[in-house]
Formats: C-alpha cells, structure tokens, sequence
C-alpha cells in the first residue's frame, strides 16, 4: 500500500508541477493534478476490458485450433 500511496503522490505533483509551469497558476494545477489521474483511472478500467477480452479471444482461438496462433 506505501508503494501504491508513494506513486500516487509522484503522480500529483508531476501533473500539478507540469500543469503550475505551463500556466502559471496555483489553482488550475491543483485541479488538473486531481482531475488528470481521476480520468486516467478511468481510462486504465476500460483499457483492461478490451484487453481482457482480447486476451479470451486469443486463447479461445488457440484452444479451437489445437495449435498456437499469432496474434
């Protein structure tokens, strides 16, 4: 859980340190370092899906074939 924790705070002061310099403001680098990784969370659960369906198609080709297929 450190781990987890140590990379979310790197995470939020990239994004806020990145966004402060770009702008020049406090505010919306606060707010793009708390929305940017709440979008990205959300993107990562959808990505996994189509990867985990990906993943069922492949194995259920190779499981009909009896032989590996390259995918």
């Amino acid at each position: 859980m450190t781990k987890t924790f140590t990379f979310a705070l790197i995470h939020f002061s990239i994004a806020f340190g990145i966004t402060y310099l770009l702008t020049g403001d406090v505010l919306i680098g606060g707010l793009v370092a708390l929305i940017e990784p709440a979008v990205n969370t959300v993107a990562f659960y959808f990505h996994e899906k189509v990867w985990k369906k990906i993943e069922q198609q492949k194995a259920w080709r190779q499981s009909s074939t009896g032989s590996r297929v390259l995918v």
